[in-house]
C-alpha cells in the first residue's frame, strides 16, 4: 500500500453513511418499485405535503399488511427508499410523522387502564385485561420499525436512522419519545451473545481498515503508516460485529503490547518506536475504544469486549501479568476552564499547595500568586516550554486528581465520561 496523502486519509463517517444510503438503494431496489406503490415516482426531496399524505397512507397499508408478506416486504422497502431519498428536512418530517401519527391511542389506555382497575378476582379475567393494557400501550409506529428491520440491511438502516434521530429529540417531545422506542427495539435485538469478536489486522479487507480509520474517535489515524503501525506484531486491534451487521464493526479495542505500564501514549503511537516481540511482553495497555455507530449509543457492550479481549490476549500471550488502559481526560480542561473563570472560586489559594503557588508566580513573573495558574495556561504552547511545563506539572495533577475523584456529575457517579465507563467495567 503507498502512503496516504491528506485528502486521501480524510476518510469520515460522512463519507462511509453515503456508501451505506447507496448500498441501501441498491439492495432494496428490486423488493420496491414507485410504481407498485402510492408515490408515482421518488417523493420531494423536501417531502412537500402531497408527499407526506402519499406517505401517511403507505404507512396504514405497511400497517393492516395487506397481499401477504411479499407485498408487504415490498411497501416496507418502498418506506425505507422514500426515507433514503429525502434531504435532512424531508427525512426529519417523515420522522415526526411516524412519532406523532402513529403514536398509542390514548383513548385505548385510558379505556384499557379503566378495565384493569375494574377487574376483579378472577385471575383469569384479570391476564387478559393487563394482556389488553399492554397492547394498547404499544404504538403502531412499532410495528413499522420491525417491518425495516426485516429488511435486507434494515438492521443498519435503523441504526443509521437513530443516530440522526438523536440529534434532533433533543428539542422533540415526539421524536424523543420515538427515539426510545427504537432504542428500546435495537437493545431487544441486541443480545451480546450474538456478537463476534475479531481481530483486525493489515491483511483485513481494505474497507475495514477504513472503516477502523473513520471510526477511530480517541486519536486519530494520520494515514496508511500510522495505521500499520497500530496493527503490527506487537499491536491488537479488536472489533465486535454482529450478524445482522456483518461487514460493520460496532465497537473497535487497540491494544499495545509493551513491557511496564505505559505513561504516555504518544509513545505507543510512535512509528519510528523498534517493534517489540510480542511474546516477552509482560503488559497490555487498552489506549483507544471507539464506539462505530452513534445509533447504538446506550447499547452497552464496551465492558464485555474488554473482558472478552483480556481473555484472547491471556490466552495467546502467557507471559502477560497486567491489564491497564491509558486514556484521555476529555472533560478536565472545559471543568477547569470553568473554575479558573469564577470570579466566586481561587482555585490557587483551595486546592493548590503554598510551594505550588509560588512555583507558578515566578514562572507567569506575574510576582503574585492569585491568577498565575490561569495566565500560564493562557501562554501558546506552554507545553513545549520545559520550564512552564516543569511549573505546571504537579498542580494539574492534583487538580486533575480532584477532577477524577471529587467532582460528581450527581451525589453517585462521578463527573468525566471516560472515568464514568472504566468504572463501571469495574
Amino acid at each position: 500500500m503507498t502512503e496516504l496523502t491528506l485528502r486521501e486519509a480524510e476518510i469520515t463517517r460522512a463519507s462511509l453513511l453515503n456508501r451505506t444510503v447507496y448500498n441501501l438503494r441498491e439492495a432494496w431496489r428490486e423488493m420496491a418499485d414507485w410504481r407498485e406503490g402510492l408515490f408515482s415516482a421518488a417523493p420531494g426531496p423536501s417531502l412537500p405535503e402531497k408527499d407526506a399524505e402519499a406517505l401517511r397512507v403507505q404507512m396504514r397499508d405497511c400497517l393492516e399488511a395487506r397481499g401477504g408478506e411479499v407485498s408487504a416486504r415490498a411497501r416496507a422497502a418502498n418506506l425505507g427508499r422514500a426515507y433514503l431519498s429525502l434531504n435532512a428536512q424531508g427525512r426529519q418530517r417523515f420522522l415526526q410523522i411516524l412519532a406523532t401519527e402513529f403514536d398509542i391511542d390514548r383513548k385505548a389506555v385510558d379505556k384499557a387502564i379503566v378495565a384493569v382497575q375494574q377487574t376483579g378476582e378472577d385471575a383469569r379475567e384479570r391476564a387478559k385485561t393487563e394482556r389488553a393494557l399492554r397492547q394498547a400501550l404499544q404504538p403502531p409506529r412499532l410495528r413499522l420499525l420491525a417491518q425495516l428491520n426485516a429488511l435486507p440491511e434494515g438492521f443498519l438502516f435503523l441504526v443509521d436512522l437513530r443516530e440522526e434521530l438523536l440529534s434532533w429529540s433533543r428539542d422533540d417531545l415526539a421524536l424523543a419519545a420515538l427515539e426510545r422506542d427504537l432504542l428500546s427495539l435495537l437493545t431487544s435485538w441486541f443480545d451480546v451473545g450474538f456478537l463476534e469478536l475479531r481481530r483486525i489486522t493489515w491483511d483485513s479487507p481494505a474497507s475495514l481498515l477504513e472503516k477502523m480509520i473513520a471510526y477511530e474517535a480517541v486519536h486519530p489515524i494520520t494515514g496508511w503508516g500510522d495505521l500499520k503501525n497500530r496493527l503490527s506484531s506487537d499491536r491488537r486491534c479488536f472489533a465486535f460485529f454482529h450478524p445482522r451487521m456483518a461487514s460493520e464493526p460496532l465497537i473497535i479495542v487497540q491494544v499495545a503490547l509493551v513491557n511496564g505500564i505505559a505513561d504516555n501514549v504518544q509513545t505507543l503511537l510512535d512509528e519510528t518506536a523498534p517493534v517489540l516481540d510480542p511474546h516477552v511482553a509482560d503488559t497490555a495497555i487498552f489506549y483507544s475504544i471507539s464506539n462505530a455507530h452513534d445509533g447504538l449509543s446506550g447499547i452497552s457492550f464496551g465492558n464485555f469486549l474488554i473482558k472478552r479481549v483480556v481473555d484472547e490476549l491471556a490466552s495467546e500471550f502467557k507471559n502477560l501479568k497486567t491489564f491497564a488502559t491509558l486514556s484521555p481526560i476529555p472533560g478536565f480542561q472545559r471543568w477547569l476552564d470553568r473554575k479558573l473563570s469564577d470570579s466566586d472560586q481561587d482555585v490557587e489559594a483551595e486546592w493548590l499547595t503554598a510551594t505550588e503557588r509560588k512555583a507558578l508566580a515566578s514562572a507567569a513573573g506575574t510576582g503574585k500568586e492569585s491568577a498565575s495558574l490561569k495566565t500560564l495556561l493562557q501562554t501558546p504552547n506552554w507545553s513545549q516550554k520545559p520550564e512552564l511545563a516543569k511549573a505546571l506539572k504537579h498542580p494539574l495533577m492534583r487538580l486533575c486528581a480532584r477532577y477524577l475523584v471529587k467532582e460528581k456529575r450527581d451525589s453517585l457517579t462521578v463527573l468525566d465520561p471516560v472515568a464514568r465507563f472504566h468504572l463501571a467495567n469495574g
